[in-house]
């Protein structure tokens, strides 16, 4: 597994869990309107996409972060549409070129719908190209390779803007490269800033893995797999011979190395992990 990898194949990844923490909150909180509920007050929005079979989670996806945003019109929430609509463009992307046997319209419907998306995102970008959050500074770099939205993100590190486990985690991908120490050190930070109840980039579980074989600190290498492993176990990633090869390659102690790895979740579940040395 390669760290610039996951990264540049899955970057949405490294941010999801807001635009689903918003969703869920939009979704499932008690002490206010449902999802629904807010599509009957905001039915352009909710409405933006042509009725389609595939893709419904994106789509209230897109629905959730515009709701969002027209509720609370900032630049963390306009980094949240982005990224549902990316979301939504690489799901709808795949299913435009799926022939309906029996509806050959659904596909055009499905290409209105990709168009409309990839229109939105390129919208939205020309909007935010000049914002100094760190958030849409680091999507403006790494979706548009912008070198002085690069130069403004880095020189925010240290800085209280930056303590957050997503732009500790993309502050880490700049230096996967350059430094492994501190790319360790950065995504080590970023576990400790979850609070319990937050969805976890598992890409951190991921690189950590990555960084450690490379290192060839086996027994660490193994441990964060595990991790990944029991965090998300549906995680397309995962191949089921992985573990299994670990240990017979180099005769791990997997009972022992599993506890520490189950110990090491619970702590960053609740909050309570604290960074080894690097």
């Amino acid at each position: 597994m390669n760290f610039l990898d996951f990264e540049l194949d899955k970057q949405m990844k490294t941010s999801i869990f807001i635009m689903f923490t918003t969703l869920f909150l939009l979704i499932s909180c008690d002490s206010g309107p449902n999802f629904a509920q807010l599509c009957e007050e905001n039915p352009k929005i909710c409405n933006e996409f042509h009725e389609d079979s595939w893709c419904k989670r994106e789509r209230i996806g897109v629905g959730a972060a515009n709701i969002a945003h027209k509720q609370t019109p900032e630049d963390l929430q306009k980094f949240n549409q982005l990224v549902a609509y990316e979301k939504y463009n690489k799901c709808v992307s795949h299913a435009s070129k799926i022939e309906h046997i029996k509806l050959k319209e659904k596909k055009t419907l499905r290409i209105e719908n990709m168009m409309k998306a990839r229109g939105r995102i390129e919208e939205i970008s020309n909007q935010t190209s000049k914002s100094n959050h760190p958030r849409l500074l680091y999507f403006h770099w790494t979706r548009y390779l912008n070198e002085e939205s690069l130069e403004k993100f880095l020189a925010l590190e240290g800085t209280s803007e930056l303590e957050t486990p997503e732009s500790q985690y993309e502050l880490a991908t700049y230096y996967a490269k350059r430094d492994q120490d501190k790319t360790l050190q950065l995504l080590f930070h970023s576990l400790e800033l979850y609070q319990d109840g937050n969805i976890i980039n598992n890409e951190i579980f991921k690189s950590l893995s990555s960084i450690f074989a490379d290192k060839n600190e086996i027994k660490q290498s193994y441990i964060w797999l595990k991790i990944l492993t029991m965090y998300d176990p549906e995680d397309p990633d995962i191949n089921e011979g992985t573990l299994p090869n670990y240990i017979s390659t180099y005769k791990l102690d997997a009972k022992f190395l599993d506890q520490v790895a189950e110990t090491t979740l619970d702590k960053i579940l609740n909050s309570s992990f604290v960074p080894p040395k690097y």
